[in-house]
Order: structure tokens, then sequence, then C-alpha cells
């Protein structure tokens, strides 16, 4: 079975900032989208970032203040979060795909992780 690894999360204050990485020894990255999504305790898993093979979306909500980046010798794909809100805290969960359709849906995506919590206090 095809396992992601998610690392990086943790407690930060407001206004911080995180590294989460995404990793595993199953699947070249390279060849896949790789996405970042997150879930809030009663909410929806919502959309956060997607690293295509050529370009890198965002979810508005984090526009200017998150990065993804990979590196592909250690196959490995990363977002970089800044100035970090409260309303943030959630289990962040990183996804790989090979399909088309929707980025943003959670469910065009194949493979994921067991999620990595991230929660920022006010």
């Amino acid at each position: 079975q095809v396992q992601l690894v998610e690392s990086g999360g943790g407690l930060v204050q407001a206004g911080g900032s995180l590294r989460l990485s995404c990793a595993t020894s199953a699947l070249t990255l390279s060849s896949y989208t790789v996405g970042w999504f997150r879930q809030a305790p009663g909410k929806e898993r919502e959309f956060v970032a997607a690293l295509s093979r050529l370009n890198t979306f965002y979810a508005d909500s984090v526009k200017g203040r998150s990065t993804g980046t990979r590196d592909n010798a250690k196959n490995t794909v990363y977002l970089q979060m800044n100035s970090l809100k409260p309303e943030e805290t959630a289990v962040y969960y990183c996804a790989a795909r090979s399909r088309a359709g929707d980025l943003s849906a959670p469910i065009n995506y194949d493979y994921w992780g067991q999620g990595t919590q991230v929660t920022v206090a006010s």
C-alpha cells in the first residue's frame, strides 16, 4: 500500500512559520501532482496548495503566505507556511495523483498520508 508521510507540524504562535514535508519511498513524487489539504475538527477537508510538474497553485486563503517546493533528490515536497493564523489550526495532509481533474478536489487524489497536526496559538 502506497503511503505518504507528512512531518513538520507542531505548535506555533500566531504570525509564526512552519515548513511541512511530504515524503514516500513508494512513489517518485516528481512524476506526480502533489497536493496539500487541511482539515479542522468538524469541517470538510480543504485545499491549500498543489504542485503539478510545472506549476504551483494556492488557495486564496494562503496565497502570498505559503510556498510549495520540491526536492527531487530527496523525493520530498515541502509547504512553507508563514504568518500563520489561529483559524489555520488543522491536520494537514499531503496527497499525490497522476490523473487529471480539479486540483483542489480531494477525490481526485489517489494516495494520502496520515496527516500532521498544526496548531496555531493566539
